[in-house]
């Protein structure tokens, strides 16, 4: 078996699934190697129309045939899903199981699928449904290199990749980069209003804000410089730029930033006590 080339079972067809194995096919993997079950045959149907991978609405019938699973349902759901994949799927030991779910912890797996799994958590954000994605990931010690590689590719199809070194620090990414994008939006919608406030529609603010905000972007990506020498570089010293920048700071940007994720931060820690 190559990395290339194993089986690849994904356990619900929601938007992030589609984006997924999207971005697999789109990078040259073989769809003929792809398997998606959902209870309905909505997702099934779309998904099988526009990219050609299997389908079922059979769970362990996807999962019996595939090297790797992963599980792509709502946390509240897990439990049972797995519970029936435990059951119905036969050798789960030697099959990489991959999670997508927010919040459950690996050694919740252990007790929902067995102590032998191996297993790869990923937090991926909204963004991945546009190919802009930041997925964070860890594996427990049974995964190899070859699985670690493997996952690597699959998600990179979406965006970009980073490996932590626990699960503590995956809640921290999830707190920056799963929630990030909501931070984003709210800045952002908060930038429109005060375009509307002062005269311009809500069509030619929004796209003022999305255009600088992509740009933006765009431009730290591309640079060497830490962000906030960037921002320096924007800020001509007595300028308009200066003045709306000691706004933020008066209110203490840093503060609100720093409060926020210790915010998410706790939430994430909470919901693995949920599930």
């Amino acid at each position: 078996m190559t990395t290339q080339h194993r089986t690849i079972a994904f356990i619900g067809a929601g938007n992030m699934t589609q984006s997924i194995v999207g971005g697999m096919v789109a990078s040259g993997y073989p769809a003929d190697a792809i398997f998606v079950s959902n209870p309905s045959p909505g997702k099934l149907e779309k998904i099988a129309a526009e990219l050609g991978v299997h389908t079922s609405q059979d769970n362990a019938e996807v999962a019996n045939k595939a090297d790797v699973i992963v599980l792509a349902v709502k946390p509240q759901l897990m439990a049972d899903v797995c519970a029936a994949l435990r059951e119905q799927v036969a050798h789960l030991a030697d099959k990489l199981i991959v999670t997508i779910a927010a919040g459950i912890r690996i050694s919740k797996y252990r007790q929902y699928l067995g102590d032998d799994i191996r297993m790869i958590r990923v937090m991926p954000n909204t963004p991945s449904l546009v190919g802009k994605g930041m997925s964070g990931l860890v594996a427990d010690d049974r995964v190899d290199d070859s699985d670690k590689s493997f996952i690597t590719t699959a998600f990179d199809g979406v965006g970009a990749t980073l490996w932590v070194s626990d699960e503590d620090e995956l809640d921290i990414l999830g707190a920056v980069a799963g929630s990030g994008p909501a931070y984003f939006f709210e800045f952002m919608a908060s930038l429109q209003k005060a375009a509307v406030a002062l005269g311009f529609d809500r069509d030619k603010a929004r796209q003022m804000v999305q255009q600088t905000a992509l740009g933006a972007a765009e431009m730290a990506i591309h640079s060497e410089l830490e962000l906030e020498d960037l921002r320096k570089q924007v800020t001509s010293k007595g300028g308009s730029t200066a003045k709306g920048i000691e706004q933020y700071q008066a209110y203490d940007i840093d503060k609100i930033s720093a409060d926020a994720v210790k915010a998410a931060v706790k939430r994430n820690q909470e919901m693995a006590e949920l599930f």
